[in-house]
């Protein structure tokens, strides 16, 4: 018996270190993709090229509830990391394992501004170690404001509209800073899947993640009840959904 144990301990032993090998050597792989991407291309020829954009949205134009909708739905504690967060992260990864694959990537905010100014859509351990290089150069050289600016004027709204600005006009002809709370929450759902969610390709299910945008700003104490239940009501009008 204590011959088996013995062996048992010996190979949870070698176990846990091929593992913590293994994650070193993804780190310094991610590190290495990290510093190829930015030598290539700079962090500031990156966001200039972002703020260049003639549909440019600046944070100050940004409805508020427009803004918490955002944070609620992608990253609850977006004005608290350093741009990476250790919960988020563990959830994913334990959902990952259950679920035998990828399905949950715990990326904040910064990391999925990091992935679309560097990298692709593959969910890969090397590609993430990266992002989080990225992630954290993003928080030492800029504002949480610039970064939700900057996140919000480069990532896909459905229907060829690659900025909030430009997802305003397209689907409510308007100004961003002119979005109702109603307009506010749903394009804040759009980029999850715009080609599920865009509105006019499917607006039963743009207005089913609306109503998960809603309930996320009222679980975080953006919307009371009443106000969750107002945009709620009119979301479900617009769409037919019987709630």
């Amino acid at each position: 018996m204590k011959k088996c144990f013995r062996v048992l301990r010996s190979l949870m032993l070698l176990v846990m270190i091929v593992c913590i090998c293994s994650g070193f050597a993804v780190v310094g792989k991610g590190y290495e993709a990290y510093r190829e991407a930015v030598e290539e291309t700079g962090l500031e020829e990156k966001v200039l090229a972002i703020r260049e954009k003639e549909s440019f949205t600046e944070y100050e134009d940004l409805p508020e509830i427009y803004i918490q909708a955002v944070i609620a739905v992608e990253d609850k504690r977006f004005e608290n990391h350093i741009g990476v967060d250790p919960i988020a992260i563990c959830r994913a990864v334990r959902n990952d394992i259950l679920a035998g694959r990828f399905v949950e990537g715990g990326s904040t905010i910064t990391q999925q501004l990091a992935k679309n100014l560097y990298f692709g859509q593959d969910k890969d351990l090397v590609r993430k170690v990266a992002e989080v290089f990225v992630a954290l150069d993003l928080e030492r050289n800029y504002s949480k404001e610039e970064i939700f600016e900057l996140y919000v004027n480069g990532i896909y709204f459905g229907d060829g509209y690659y900025d909030v600005g430009s997802a305003s006009a397209g689907y409510f002809g308007k100004e961003p800073e002119d979005m109702t709370d109603y307009e506010c929450t749903l394009l804040a759902g759009i980029p999850n899947a715009p080609s599920v969610y865009a509105p006019t390709k499917n607006p039963e299910l743009a207005a089913k993640r609306q109503l998960k945008v809603v309930e996320r700003m009222e679980v975080c104490g953006y919307f009371s009840t009443e106000e969750a239940e107002t945009v709620a009501e009119t979301a479900s009008l617009v769409a037919g959904i019987v709630r």
